[in-house]
């Protein structure tokens, strides 16, 4: 499983993790938009510049704020150029 991760600096990345071995995690729950955030766009480091960044910055600061460094959103843990995972 792929997850979000916030650093100690409050930068994102993705980490991925055994299916035995997933941390507790935040899921964002959301209305897709023209401007979200892929998987490519977090490994290409284009992502900041879409609208949809605001997003994942906010499930972020909720994911801090819950205790959690892990989270996870649909448009950027899931690579949808991959058929088995899209």
């Amino acid at each position: 499983m792929r997850l979000l991760q916030c650093d100690t600096d409050g930068d994102i990345g993705l980490t991925q993790f055994a299916e035995n071995d997933i941390p507790k995690y935040a899921i964002l729950s959301h209305r897709w938009g023209a401007e979200e955030v892929t998987y490519n766009n977090l490994l290409d480091g284009t992502g900041r510049s879409k609208a949809g960044y605001g997003k994942i910055q906010f499930c972020r600061d909720q994911a801090r704020r819950d205790g959690l460094q892990y989270f996870w959103v649909d448009t950027c843990c899931i690579d949808k150029s991959n058929a088995v995972e899209y």
